[in-house]
């Protein structure tokens, strides 16, 4: 593998912070995965990693190098489900629902970014010119 970090850097500011906040969110919510439910430092990471999906689903609404209807393509409208998803998961937190809980987030990490960082490696696009050269 050789990194291209030149494509990285050439970004657009947006694209950028899209990919850092994604990076982010995909590493700390790994970690949230594993850490012991319920305690203070699980509680304030799911705030910092919810506050980086909300950044990852919002910065992709100016991205538009594909585009399917207008300025958008499919990845906008399961932005717009994560934004949903997140609030649902951050009330069934503060409802005690803990497996409905556990089952909104867990899905949104794995489709919004698993699933989609999936499709980003894809040849052509951005994250596979950076990760593959």
């Amino acid at each position: 593998m050789s990194l291209n970090f030149a494509s990285f850097f050439d970004a657009s500011t947006i694209i950028k912070l899209h990919i850092i906040a994604a990076f982010f969110a995909l590493f700390i919510g790994a970690g949230q995965m594993v850490m012991r439910k319920g305690t203070r430092p699980h509680r304030l990471v799911g705030k910092i990693w919810v506050f980086a999906m909300v950044v990852v689903a919002l910065s992709s609404f100016f991205i538009h190098e594909i585009r399917v209807i207008g300025n958008f393509s499919p990845i906008h409208l399961l932005s717009i489900v994560t934004l949903i998803w997140l609030v649902f998961g951050v009330q069934a937190a503060r409802k005690k629902q803990i497996k409905r809980h556990q089952i909104i987030m867990n899905s949104i990490y794995f489709f919004a970014l698993i699933v989609t960082g999936f499709f980003t490696l894809l040849p052509g696009r951005l994250m596979h010119e950076i990760l593959f050269g």
